[in-house]
């Protein structure tokens, strides 16, 4: 394969390269700071000991690799793939099926996060580069050294694959496995859609209703606007004084200009689309008091701790980090008293969410 396709017959020539294989590695370089959607940079591709790039920016159309990184007979090898899929998906649609070696990883007692450099040093014992991990990856020409790091960054994902099979078979979890990747095989869970975006927002906790609907209104008209104008979210409007607007509930222009820090571009432009989601959230004039911060339960605290020492001991004896597990926010949610929570749900249910329900 080439070191770099630059045109679209060299693409071509590593789609069919690809086509026949049983599962190949996958990799991304992509920019988002200045925009809501990522650009994609740079595409890097494995197989059989062999590596190469793709340029998406001399070669925008990727329509030759679509069908094969969409192929449910060829494995797409890829380390905490998530990000990758999501860039990927407008470009080259869904692909699938998925095997992410940080996932696997962690379900076989690698830290749940672990990065793709240090489990290729633990598992295959070879040490990789870093300099170039933080490359405006869509400046060209790209310099030799950059498209070796890129290479490196695949080379190694089916090498890791295997030892991870291996090692999650002999512990008796590839079921485990495929029930943490088949959520990567829903495009819905790629990106944000707007009506959803309100649930990114935090230190809104304990809001009346109105203001609720109102944080709800808010976050999904940012959404949209940073979409049409391709803009990250925080450069429209920062999660701080949406804040402020959802528990100010300002009804007049004059008064959402005495928001903290509100940008005059904003007030200039967007002071009716603000002041209509106001209108919309049908809040009582005046709101009731904001929240406040209430005391911590001691009983809720308390049953939050038993959970933590229940779950942290399973981990312990399955040789797990605890977060594969379960979240201290899933605890909270047990406490109070719900049951829609992951720990209850598949193999974690059997791990340890019927010892959690025991504990309760």
């Amino acid at each position: 394969m080439h070191s770099i396709a630059t045109t679209p017959s060299a693409v071509s020539e590593i789609a069919q390269r690809l086509a026949g294989q049983p599962a190949i590695g996958l990799d991304t370089e992509f920019l988002r700071e200045r925009t809501y959607r990522a650009q994609l940079c740079l595409l890097q591709v494995s197989c059989a000991g062999e590596a190469a790039c793709i340029d998406p920016i001399a070669v925008p159309d990727l329509a030759a690799l679509a069908q094969v990184l969409g192929d449910p007979r060829v494995i797409k090898v890829l380390h905490a793939s998530r990000q990758d899929l999501e860039v990927l998906l407008p470009a080259v649609g869904l692909v699938r099926p998925v095997f992410d070696t940080q996932i696997a990883a962690a379900l076989a007692g690698e830290p749940a996060q672990i990065g793709y450099g240090e489990l290729v040093r633990r598992l295959l014992g070879h040490e990789l580069p870093k300099a170039h991990t933080r490359a405006d990856w869509s400046r060209r020409p790209l310099s030799p050294e950059q498209i070796e790091y890129a290479l490196e960054d695949v080379l190694y994902l089916l090498p890791l694959k295997l030892a991870l099979t291996e090692r999650l078979e002999r512990l008796g979890r590839l079921t485990w496995l495929a029930e943490e990747l088949s959520a990567l095989e829903d495009a819905s869970g790629l990106g944000v859609q707007p009506q959803d975006a309100w649930r990114r927002l935090k230190g809104l906790a304990g809001l009346d209703p109105g203001r609720e609907r109102l944080a709800r209104l808010l976050a999904a008209w940012r959404e949209r606007r940073a979409m049409e104008r391709d803009r990250p979210r925080g450069w429209i409007l920062e999660d701080a004084i949406l804040r402020e607007i959802v528990l100010r509930v300002p009804r007049t222009s004059e008064a959402l200009a005495t928001v903290p820090d509100m940008p005059p571009g904003i007030l200039k432009h967007c002071a009716a689309d603000l002041l209509e989601c106001v209108q919309a959230a049908e809040i009582d004039d005046p709101p009731p008091p904001p929240p406040v911060r209430a005391r911590p339960d001691p009983l809720k605290s308390a049953l939050v701790k038993k959970l933590a020492a229940l779950n942290q001991a399973a981990a312990s004896e399955l040789g797990l980090s605890p977060e594969v597990l379960a979240t201290r926010r899933e605890f909270e949610m047990l406490a109070e008293g719900r049951t829609d929570v992951p720990v209850l749900r598949g193999w974690r249910r059997t791990a340890v969410g019927e010892r959690l329900l025991a504990g309760l």
